[in-house]
This record gives structure tokens, C-alpha cells and sequence, in this order.
């Protein structure tokens, strides 16, 4: 029973704020027809309110709001972009904080220079090397071999997720120094839904952390794939 409890609490802890993040968004995306605009209408107001009129607003697939450095670019998914919520209005302008950074040339901006690339490397190799060993193993038997999966597994997510942790400060400047202060000094938002606000930008710099949690998740069916070829 015990075991339980402690994977249910492992479970919890790994894939609670993914879960979390995706609650605060579609909680707060009800339509609200009385917002004056769009979240797409709202990202572009407020590029040519800071002239920033060379950077594009262009429709993204589904969850997949971002800001690209490299095509000067804020992609909005569908249900933002064309969206009148409170989801859609922080979400945009929690983007277009990441373009005010990028465009200033802020030194936050590097951050994500620095470990996002290689989180995403990292990733990517650990999942190759999850894939190798049951190749290698069929080859040439090994000892310990679900030992030695489970162990390149979680350190490889577990640096990982501490990469993404590193990108937090762009990640919370972007929603708080950026764009709750935008939303608030222009009155883009009332008095009575700040709270919501804040809590959609707080899952706005958490999603990739939660994200990265939610990838060790994969680590668990790999070895159950590896114990089915033994």
C-alpha cells in the first residue's frame, strides 16, 4: 500500500502542474464577446503600441503559442488568435513580452539562447539512447539492463526539466514585468478579472517546466517496452 501512495505522490509531483497549466487555460478561455478584440488583434495593437511593426503575429497550430527569435515572429494557436477570453489576452500579450525582450536586446533574452537548445538536445538524446539499448541488448546481452535504462532515462529528463527551470526568469519576465503591467497601466483587462489574468500568465511561464515533467512520464514506458522484449 505504501508503494502506492509513494508512486501516486511520484505521479502527482511529475505530472500535477502539467495537468495544473492546462486547467488555468481552459478554464479562462470561455468567449467573453464584450473584450474589444482578438488575441491576435491585441498582439498587433500592442507591437505597433511599442513599434515593433517588423514583428509578424501569425496563426500556430493547436497549444502551440510561442514567440520565434529567429523569423521576429509571435505564433498564436487557433483558439487564441481568433479568441476574445481571458486566455487569449494573456497568452498574446505574455508573447508579445517575449518580443519586447528580443527586440530590446534585454540580457534575460539569454537564457533561452543558452538552455533551451540544449534541453531539447538533451531530450532527444535521451530518448535515442532509450531506443539503442534494447538494439545493443539483443546483440549483446547486458547486466542490469532495465537498471541502466531507468537510470539514463531520468537523468537525461531530470537535466532536462533543470534546463527549463534555468529559462524561468525570461519565462516570468515576460508575464510580470511585461505583460501584466501592459494589461493593467492600458486597461485591457477589469479590476475583476486580474486574478484571472495572473493566474493564466503564471501557467504561461510555467508551461515549459511542466512540460519537461511531464516528458519523464515516457522513461516508465520505455522500460515497460524493454521488459516485454527481454
Amino acid at each position: 500500500m505504501i508503494y502506492l501512495l509513494l508512486l501516486a505522490l511520484l505521479g502527482l509531483l511529475i505530472y500535477g502542474p502539467q495537468l495544473w497549466v492546462t486547467y488555468v487555460l481552459r478554464r479562462h478561455s470561455r468567449p467573453l464577446p464584450a473584450l474589444p478584440g482578438t488575441g491576435a488583434q491585441l498582439a498587433q495593437h500592442l507591437l505597433r503600441r511599442f513599434e515593433f511593426d517588423q514583428v509578424k503575429v501569425e496563426r500556430t497550430e493547436p497549444d502551440r503559442d510561442h514567440y520565434d527569435p529567429a523569423d521576429n515572429a509571435v505564433r498564436l494557436s487557433p483558439d487564441v488568435f481568433d479568441g476574445k477570453s481571458l486566455t487569449a489576452v494573456a497568452v498574446a500579450a505574455h508573447e508579445v513580452g517575449h518580443a519586447i525582450q528580443f527586440n530590446r536586446g534585454e540580457p534575460v533574452t539569454q537564457l533561452r539562447r543558452r538552455y533551451m537548445g540544449r534541453a531539447a538536445t538533451l531530450q532527444r538524446c535521451g530518448m535515442f539512447i532509450l531506443l539503442l539499448i534494447p538494439l545493443v541488448t539483443a546483440i549483446v546481452p547486458l547486466p542490469h539492463t532495465v537498471l541502466l535504462t531507468a537510470l539514463v532515462g531520468v537523468l537525461t529528463m531530470l537535466v532536462s526539466v533543470l534546463m527549463y527551470v534555468a529559462i524561468l526568469p525570461e519565462e516570468w519576465d515576460a508575464s510580470f514585468n511585461k505583460a501584466l503591467p501592459i494589461l493593467l497601466q492600458g486597461e485591457y483587462v477589469s479590476e475583476p478579472q486580474i486574478a484571472a489574468v495572473r493566474q493564466v500568465l503564471k501557467a504561461c511561464a510555467l508551461t515549459y517546466v511542466a512540460a519537461a515533467l511531464a516528458d519523464i512520464l515516457r522513461l516508465w514506458r520505455w522500460l515497460a517496452i524493454l521488459r516485454a522484449l527481454r
